[in-house]
């Protein structure tokens, strides 16, 4: 190839790249980013998260704000798995009690697989948080935990699934005042008799009702139609009462399938609810964000909500920054906790990356970060002779195990590939020039979902041609959570890759 033509693909590919990182923005999210089934408590002057987790590790996120629109992750409320536990991390659920914070919780017993409802205490909303083991085991799904209480009498209500013919049910039972067990035996709230699904339910009292909001429809993935309804009654047991409009909350012009949230107050004692939806430009490549709503109410005590907009939000820009354990930065990485166990550690040279897989994984271990945004670019830069020769060591989308799109080095060779169930394929393959003792490398992802890959050191950008054109994302999205862009390293437990920057970067960029 001559250097004419050389100099205008470089040109090309960097007028090509800065049109298609130009970001599409839906209605800022309160909590951008994959953040379903929010709870949120109020103590100690602020406002305190978290949301579920599905398969990433570490489990459970927590988030801090002190005006309920600007958030910061602050942790995990666990850092492994409780024994029982085996996978389905789903809605957690907040509860403060006699000095104690309750957070309950499900996921799938490792035992036989049934989803059941766990709790773990602490001293602090944040932190120190001591699993208790199961509550609440009953039928073959038992989810969405949240407490109510009556007078002096604590109840635990529960969504139930796989009893008899019965179909979905949501139940309550009464609850030790130590909160860790149920006493007697369940009743039901609500039944699904028109079949569509109902879950979420959070509870309020106002004016001598127990309304109970939850959500009807499916949650997740490119058919969801969720939507928030309410009914209530003189008592928590029943028997309750359709109130307000069939969708309370449900799309708007940037927002769909909104609903399981729950409610919290202000220093003012207004009442909001913080629930998550898809935002119409991200869908299921940016998950269900969080968003939050004020409880309204008419003249005859029907329950409304109006969104919160935050328009002052400013644009999530996650700049470029060096891998050495200065302390300033917390990414926060997760990973795919079934199908790998990845080995890293930080220091003045950079991040240290290995692992090892697990179950019928042939990808690799991927640690990742939450998308924000449906368009942005994803870089690092590697330490060519800090790292193994041999093993496989780059930048990764990761939906799961068997979809993945990945850009990395092996030896002499840098590749771009995509996996699909049973099958990886190689797109295209380029040598790594002799002189490279460090190599960086960069995927960007456009609003059509497609991307393009480049390598090269510095600023200065190689484009890794596809014979077939640009390669789409579209189709590696979990049914329950948004992919994760990363970093990528297969190899053996010997062998380590060490990579010196790492960055998501949302605002237009060059090639």
């Amino acid at each position: 190839m001559n250097i004419y033509k050389t100099t205008f693909l470089i040109i090309f590919y960097y007028l090509l790249n800065l049109s298609f990182t130009t970001p599409l923005r839906a209605q800022p999210a309160t909590i951008a980013g994959d953040f379903p089934d929010p709870t949120v408590i109020r103590a100690n002057g602020q406002y305190y998260a978290v949301g579920t987790s599905s398969e990433w590790a570490p489990h459970f996120p927590i988030y801090t704000s002190k005006n309920l629109l600007d958030w910061q992750q602050v942790g995990f409320v666990f850092s492994s798995a409780p024994e029982w536990t085996a996978s389905s991390f789903w809605a957690p659920e907040y509860f403060y009690h006699k000095g104690t914070y309750y957070l309950y919780y499900s996921a799938k017993r490792k035992d036989d697989g049934v989803s059941c409802i766990g709790v773990a205490t602490s001293r602090y909303p944040d932190r120190d948080f001591v699993d208790q083991g199961i509550v609440v085991a009953y039928g073959t799904e038992s989810i969405d935990a949240f407490v109510v209480r009556e007078d002096n009498q604590l109840y635990m209500t529960w969504k139930a699934y796989g009893l008899d013919t019965r179909p979905i049910e949501l139940v309550g039972a009464k609850l030790s005042d130590d909160g860790l067990k149920l006493e007697g035996e369940p009743f039901s709230l609500l039944q699904d008799t028109a079949r569509v699904g109902i879950e979420g339910q959070s509870f309020i009292k106002h004016n001598g009702y127990y309304y109970m909001f939850y959500s009807a429809g499916a949650c997740c993935g490119v058919s969801c139609d969720y939507h928030v309804q309410a009914v209530r009654s003189k008592s928590v047991m029943g028997p309750y009462e359709r109130v307000g409009t069939d969708f309370l909350l449900s799309e708007n012009e940037n927002w769909k399938c909104m609903g399981h949230g729950t409610f919290v107050h202000n220093p003012e004692k207004e009442l909001y609810y913080l629930l998550h939806a898809y935002n119409k430009v991200g869908g299921v490549y940016t998950g269900r964000e969080g968003l939050l709503a004020k409880l309204q109410w008419t003249n005859k005590d029907e329950p409304r909500f109006d969104l919160v907009e935050h328009k002052d939000v400013p644009q999530r820009h996650d700049p470029s920054f060096d891998l050495i354990a200065t302390g300033q930065y917390k990414p926060f990485w997760q990973w795919d906790f079934q199908y790998a166990a990845p080995s890293f550690t930080t220091s003045d040279e950079g991040l240290r990356l290995s692992g090892t897989t697990k179950r019928n994984n042939k990808l690799g271990v991927a640690l990742t970060k939450r998308p924000t945004q449906l368009a942005y670019t994803l870089g690092t830069e590697i330490d060519l002779l800090g790292s193994s020769n041999t093993a496989t060591k780059g930048l990764i989308l990761y939906g799961d195990h068997e979809r993945a799109i990945g850009l990395s080095v092996t030896g002499k060779k840098i590749q771009l590939w995509t996996m699909a169930p049973n099958n990886r394929t190689m797109i295209a393959e380029q040598e790594l020039p002799a002189d490279y003792k460090k190599l960086a490398l960069k995927i960007t992802i456009a609003p059509s979902l497609e991307c393009r890959a480049f390598f090269g050191q510095s600023d200065y950008w190689i484009p890794i041609e596809s014979p077939n054109g640009p390669v789409s994302i579209e189709g590696i999205a979990p049914w329950d959570r948004s992919p994760r862009p990363g970093l990528f390293f297969n190899g053996e437990t010997t062998e380590s890759a060490l990579f010196t920057r790492f960055y998501i970067d949302t605002k237009p960029a060059g090639g």
